[in-house]
């Protein structure tokens, strides 16, 4: 199974970008995941809501142009649902034996993203109640991907 974090904001400081890219390389010997960012659209730092909306759905628009039709969407959103890592990892497994070409895992922009992005997702998870910059839920996703394939393989990883 082919998997892609797709992140509507780039991944611009270093710790993160470090962090993200130590996961996706110990991800390797598990899966194929790539991660794409920069989708953001450039917007005025006091947008009304008018302008809001419009951003977010040149972004949504971006994200749907990217998937195609037997692919699965999941995007992490606060509304969404909360697993704990052992299911996650029970998730991942059960993404892993489907016939989908790739799973697509979407984390927003400053803005959200798109409800038309939100209605393709086959599942809505939430991390937390609490908001995060969106560079620090890409580790955070790499981060509990890895922890998946490890649980998944009954291999040991720090608690």
């Amino acid at each position: 199974m082919r998997f892609r974090i797709i992140s509507v904001g780039k991944i611009r400081e270093p710790f993160y970008d470090q962090g993200i890219k130590e996961y996706l390389k110990r991800l390797k010997p598990y899966t194929n995941i790539e991660l794409l960012d920069g989708l953001e659209e450039k917007t005025n730092p006091q947008a009304g809501l008018a302008e809001i909306a419009k951003c977010r759905q040149k972004e949504g628009r971006k994200i749907m142009d990217l998937m195609g039709r037997d692919e699965i969407a999941v995007v992490f959103d606060i509304q969404g649902e909360m697993l704990s890592s052992a299911k996650w990892a029970n998730y991942i497994e059960q993404l892993n034996g489907r016939s989908s070409s790739r799973i697509n895992m979407i984390i927003g922009g400053a803005f959200g993203l798109d409800e038309r992005v939100k209605q393709r997702a086959e599942r809505k998870i939430s991390f937390s109640p609490m908001t995060f910059p969106h560079q620090m839920a890409v580790l955070m996703l790499t981060e509990q991907i890895y922890r998946s394939f490890k649980i998944i393989r009954r291999e040991p990883y720090h608690k």
